[in-house]
């Protein structure tokens, strides 16, 4: 990454630290909930978002749920209990490999075909926020999201999966920003160093399936995105050409997961068109 864009995404975690753990302890007490809940990956995304919340709420008021695929890695479980036993926050371990295989197994057979791994891998991450729902209701508590800025802007995950949120403290950063922030509050080192993943298989990453580098991704979204330079000027600059095509493709095609679902306007006023209010204009 070239230096003036490391400083660019560089920032101050200990300020930063403290704006997510206000922005987390606000919008629960605003939503009249004390209590969160989240998934733990074992990647440093979902290990960031559970240090934010015991930092914000305290870790009685947070609980965690890992929820593990027969493919997934050993590593990760190893990886998110490593993060429940440093934060000492109550947590379940919920497997999906049962509810997931059974879906498919009838569906295969009506379809008359075996189900790609796409459409397997967004079944493992919708089952995942389906639970967290589910037991949200059961703890009275709201879901946070752990999707973050890179992944966002590129679509790279499951609409109604694990881009599903009641809030996310963590969508307007980078992953470059995430790594900085989760060594200042004191992520294990394990999940610092290892290769982010989906957890959908053993092996799996996400460098490996986008097919290019986090740090290398960012310091072309920043400019494209924070900085509204014209990706014209940034091949024009010496960025290789097909891959800031392949990232304005990907914010621009993705426009639709950032979104709530679009409404066919017949009435005077419809919501999210000209009926628009902040989140909490009632109170």
């Amino acid at each position: 990454m070239k230096q003036e864009f490391a400083k660019q995404l560089k920032v101050n975690p200990e300020l930063t630290t403290r704006v997510l753990t206000a922005f987390i302890r606000d919008e629960v007490e605003k939503a009249g909930f004390r209590k969160v809940i989240l998934g733990l990956s074992g990647g440093i995304d979902s290990a960031l978002v559970a240090y934010l919340a015991v930092r914000a709420l305290g870790k009685d008021n947070v609980h965690a749920v890992l929820l593990p695929y027969k493919t997934s890695s050993p590593s990760s479980l190893a990886d998110a209990q490593a993060v429940v036993d440093d934060l000492a926050v109550h947590h379940l371990v919920v497997p999906i490999t049962t509810p997931v295989d059974a879906y498919f197994e009838t569906l295969d057979r009506l379809l008359g075909e075996e189900a790609v791994p796409l459409r397997r891998g967004n079944r493992m991450a919708r089952e995942r926020m389906s639970t967290l729902f589910d037991l949200s209701a059961y703890y009275g508590a709201l879901v946070l999201g752990t999707s973050n800025k890179t992944e966002l802007l590129l679509g790279y995950g499951t609409q109604f999966g694990d881009m599903a949120s009641a809030l996310n403290p963590i969508g307007d950063l980078y992953k470059h920003q995430v790594r900085q922030i989760s060594e200042f509050v004191g992520v294990p080192d394990s999940i610092l160093k290892k290769a982010p993943s989906a957890d959908l298989w053993e092996s799996q990453t996400d460098e490996g399936e986008l097919g290019f580098g986090y740090d290398e991704a960012d310091e072309i979204l920043v400019q494209l995105v924070d900085l509204r330079k014209d990706a014209r000027k940034l091949v024009d600059e010496g960025y290789d050409a097909a891959l800031v095509e392949l990232l304005t493709t990907r914010i621009r095609r993705n426009q639709y997961k950032r979104q709530p679902p679009v409404i066919a306007k017949v009435s005077t006023r419809t919501v999210g068109i000209d009926f628009r209010y902040l989140r909490d204009w009632g109170l």
